[in-house]
């Protein structure tokens, strides 16, 4: 999918009376291919704005939309838009199905289908079969001598892949992770870091993730936003967290090769 995805001031605000919780998300683009890390502190609004741009929330107002990029073909889609339809939830469960990929924390594997028909779940949905692709997944992920099993005697770590291999079955244009490592020790979060971005770089994903972990996100290359959450000056129980970009830095270790192991 040649698109581009464009979040133009989208807002939220939760909560009722005086205590409220509002999220800006400013004007910005992300492009096929292109990955963006996403941090900030606990309560700052990660998890509600992936939802935003989940379709799983409708936002109260601002611009979301997905347009071909510049000399690629296909429909636009103007996701603010379908909220607004009175066929909203229809409209958003089938871009959710054929233009998004999810990696929950907690991996959300069925337990009574193989690791194999886990991922071949979104392909069937989206109706996009590719055995060829479903295969290159299990062998870029490390996951082809486990295919036959059921989730139950995976590791944390094995069903985590699952998840990734999962999300990017049906080659959606844009991955969304929720701290997608939480549940890691650290040499695996990096390992499954490198396998998502790696893999979603390949099927030529865009890719927004969230981690409570900063420096985790710094051993990439990749672009950086961040989530800053102040009480409104003018009423005090209502906190305002926006989302602004972080200064171009270079990775902390070498950038990702395109080829995951």
């Amino acid at each position: 999918m040649a698109h581009r995805l464009h979040i133009d001031d989208l807002r939220v605000t939760l909560g009722d009376g005086e205590r409220r919780f509002s999220l800006r998300t400013g004007t910005w683009s992300v492009a096929g291919g292109e990955v963006v890390g996403l941090s900030g502190p606990s309560g700052t609004g990660k998890t509600l704005l992936l939802e935003v741009l989940g379709l799983l929330r409708a936002p109260d107002s601002g611009g979301y939309r997905a347009a071909p990029a510049e000399g690629g073909t296909g429909p636009a889609h103007d996701f603010a838009g379908y909220w607004r339809s009175p066929r909203a939830q229809a409209l958003c469960a089938a871009a959710r199905a054929g233009f998004f990929g999810y990696v929950p924390q907690s991996g959300g594997l069925l337990p009574f289908l193989t690791v194999a028909e886990n991922v071949a779940v979104t392909q069937r949905i989206a109706g996009r079969p590719d055995a060829a692709w479903q295969a290159e997944l299990l062998h870029r992920l490390g996951l082809e001598e486990v295919a036959h099993l059921h989730p139950g005697p995976l590791s944390i770590g094995q069903r985590q892949r699952v998840a990734i291999a999962r999300a990017l079955a049906h080659r959606p244009f844009c991955v969304i992770a929720d701290e997608p490592t939480a549940a890691l020790d650290p040499e695996n979060a990096h390992s499954a870091l490198s396998l998502l971005i790696g893999a979603a770089r390949a099927g030529g994903s865009a890719t927004i993730l969230s981690s409570h972990d900063a420096p985790a996100l710094a051993r990439f290359a990749m672009r950086r936003m961040t989530l800053a959450a102040a009480s409104d000056p003018d009423s005090p129980r209502h906190v305002i967290s926006t989302l602004t970009e972080a200064a171009p830095h270079a990775p902390d270790t070498a950038p990702i090769p395109q080829e995951a192991p």
